[in-house]
């Protein structure tokens, strides 16, 4: 999805359906396939990343002096920041394209957002470079940095890109030479570029992205999301059970109970420490060992013989819960 071509493929291509009554059943092949891809899930921290970045591009849109205001979403590893990134940007396409349809015999589509991913150990070149990658703009190794900017610059303004989406900002250590460049750059492109900047990373907060001159100017301009992991309880609501119930609601199984898994909520909260992104990965894996095994249904037997990513792992306690 970093090129123009994949990501225009990842928005236009029709989600995943879960079983709809009335509808015949799928056959396993198909179940299996539906698992593997699976309905976004929409949790707390995506709503909230909706309504703000459609707020700040209303608030920048006849911005002229001086850079727009921005959003950073952070929180820890397999929290979701990705899925809530990517379900915005696919959202704000459509919606613009579908106010401004291209028209017929035209040979250029609208290109309303660009996702870029931070490159390991960026500097200022190699970052403004996968800006160029993004939508195809030729570059060679003896062309300058400014060079590429100013082409970039001028390709995205007469693109009509409107929503910058910049993934693993993370990776950014503006204490380092490189760094600090590669920081001024994505400075220099909010002032050039008519458009919301939304960035996203490990727990931004605690790196030196905010830390000195540069990181009071990126605090000073960008309004901070934090994408954690849920708690089991918030006040009277209990905000994991939810998640939990409409991931349950969306399974494609034909024996399984819907009920089960919310019954299980302090156990899977312990088990992925109510990580969004270990969840969904859990349950989706016992739904397809419940498919290949024959059983259509998950308990929390099946729930116990799934390995979880190694993050997840290392936070869970044992439960003595019974089974």
């Amino acid at each position: 999805m970093t090129t123009w071509q994949g990501w225009h493929q990842f928005v236009t291509t029709e989600p995943v359906t879960p079983p709809q009554p009335g509808q015949p059943p799928r056959s396993p092949e198909e179940r299996l396939a539906y698992h593997s891809a699976f309905v976004t899930i929409r949790t707390p921290a995506i709503s909230q990343l909706a309504t703000q970045v459609r707020t700040l591009m209303i608030l920048g849109r006849h911005q002229q002096a001086t850079a727009r205001p921005s959003l950073i979403v952070t929180g820890p590893a397999a929290a979701g920041k990705t899925t809530a990134l990517l379900n915005v940007g696919r959202t704000c396409h459509l919606a613009h394209t579908r106010k401004n349809p291209t028209p017929p015999g035209s040979a250029h589509a609208a290109v309303p957002v660009a996702y870029v991913l931070v490159p390991p150990g960026a500097t200022a070149k190699t970052l403004i470079t996968e800006f160029a990658r993004y939508l195809g703009i030729p570059t060679t190794t003896r062309m300058t940095q400014t060079q590429i900017t100013d082409a970039v610059c001028h390709t995205y303004t007469q693109a009509g890109v409107q929503l910058v989406l910049i993934d693993e900002i993370h990776r950014l250590n503006p204490r380092t030479t490189t760094g600090a460049q590669a920081a001024d750059l994505l400075k220099d492109l909010t002032e050039r570029l008519r458009a919301t900047f939304v960035y996203a990373g490990i727990n931004v907060t605690d790196t030196p992205l905010f830390s000195g001159t540069r990181g009071a100017q990126l605090a000073g301009r960008a309004t901070l999301i934090t994408c954690g992991p849920l708690p089991a309880c918030h006040g009277t609501r209990e905000p994991f059970r939810d998640v939990i119930t409409d991931i349950e609601n969306n399974l494609d199984l034909t024996h399984h109970k819907n009920g089960t898994l919310p019954r299980h909520a302090t156990y899977l909260h312990q088990r992925t420490a109510g990580r969004i992104g270990s969840l969904t990965r859990l349950i989706r894996q016992a739904a397809i060992t419940a498919i290949c095994d024959g059983t259509e249904r998950i308990t929390k037997a099946t729930l116990d013989t799934i390995r979880l990513d190694h993050l997840a792992e290392t936070h869970h306690r044992p439960s003595t819960r019974g089974r």
